[in-house]
């Protein structure tokens, strides 16, 4: 974790003080501006003269739109159309970075790795050679804790736009605040983080983070939901996370065929549950009419999963799930396949569905 290499948290004592003053300080999560270590989150560098073609022919997104003053985000997929993982492609100097849940590094690293056959391309984890570290700002101006040349303007950074300084790559996340990734190399930890804290900015956990994610209806993919989901049920079709014109890449059949035959039966939704046990990424959904909930006995096939979840301060949690159209439309749906399980309410994402 970062937090653990920053200059002035060195003893064992100090790094269990702030992880427990972080966990205290969740409920500023949605009021206050926040910074969050991303050490959850991992990094592969892309690097040599065959990258971009090399990349065109793994991903869903069009990498070509990719430059240094524009990221996307994307999947990598099997060749049944299936996502491995999720991932936000940005460009730092010679090299391309995508960023993934740390856990799904090595694997994605593994099988991409089978395909480079003869391209010039090298890739490499580079978790622990960038810095990453989320930062919400409602009320600061950000200006005032980073390096002025980097940030002015910000209030009008594109969605998913990138500046670069020589120390310091910025990049706008989605969504309806003004939420910020700070990569830098390691030996500027030290003055980002005290930047940070001296602005008497809070700093909270990954959960914080996870939370603001899934509010802004951006999919993960965890090691136990790959090979779970289509891109498109993953409304990546809605984020410019896939190209229909770029030609083929690993996948493309089967996510091509499926869009223009208008075949998606699911979509991801956002909700709010309440549930006595967490909610996990994978867990079933299930639908249930009136005349079956009469029916304690009864169960009713699975309609969906959850692809995300997250304690909400206001109680329970948010969830995004990937659930049949027909039945978010028509029925009542709830975690647990017995009748009387935790109902989802449903709430809207912050960009359309089709």
């Amino acid at each position: 974790m970062f937090l653990n290499q920053v200059g002035t948290i060195l003893e064992p004592q100090h790094i269990v003080a702030s992880c427990s003053q972080i966990e205290n300080k969740f409920y500023s999560t949605m009021n206050s501006d926040i910074y969050c270590d991303l050490s959850h989150l991992g990094l592969i560098s892309v690097c040599g003269p065959d990258k971009s073609e090399f990349l065109q022919g793994q991903l869903t997104c069009d990498v070509r739109q990719v430059a240094m003053d524009n990221s996307l985000i994307g999947a990598y997929c099997d060749y049944k159309g299936r996502v491995l993982t999720c991932f936000r492609l940005f460009q730092c100097g010679e090299n391309y970075y995508m960023e993934l849940p740390r856990l799904l590094v090595q694997p994605t690293l593994t099988r991409l790795r089978k395909y480079i056959l003869r391209a010039k391309v090298t890739l490499e984890d580079a978790s622990d050679i960038l810095v990453r570290i989320g930062v919400v700002a409602r009320t600061h101006d950000i200006h005032l804790l980073m390096d002025k040349e980097i940030t002015s303007g910000i209030e009008n950074m594109p969605v998913n736009g990138v500046r670069h300084t020589d120390n310091l790559t910025l990049i706008r996340l989605p969504g309806s605040i003004h939420r910020f990734e700070l990569h830098c190399l390691l030996k500027e930890l030290h003055y980002v983080w005290s930047s940070l804290e001296a602005a008497n900015i809070t700093p909270v956990g990954a959960e914080s983070w996870r939370l603001l994610d899934i509010l802004a209806g951006m999919p993960i993919v965890y090691p136990q939901t790959m090979e779970a989901f289509l891109p498109q049920m993953l409304n990546l079709h809605l984020l410019d996370g896939i190209s229909f014109h770029k030609g083929c890449y690993v996948g493309q059949e089967v996510i091509a065929r499926t869009q223009y035959l208008g075949k998606i039966k699911q979509r991801m939704l956002l909700a709010r549950v309440d549930s006595p046990t967490p909610p996990c990424p994978g867990d079933l959904l299930f639908q249930y009419e009136a005349e079956s909930i009469q029916n304690e006995a009864e169960s009713i096939q699975s309609v969906g999963r959850l692809a995300d979840a997250a304690r909400h301060p206001d109680g329970g949690y948010a969830v995004l799930g990937v659930v049949l159209k027909h039945s978010a439309e028509n029925g009542i749906l709830q975690l647990g396949r017995r009748p009387g399980g935790p109902i989802l309410h449903l709430m809207p994402l912050p960009y359309g569905l089709e």
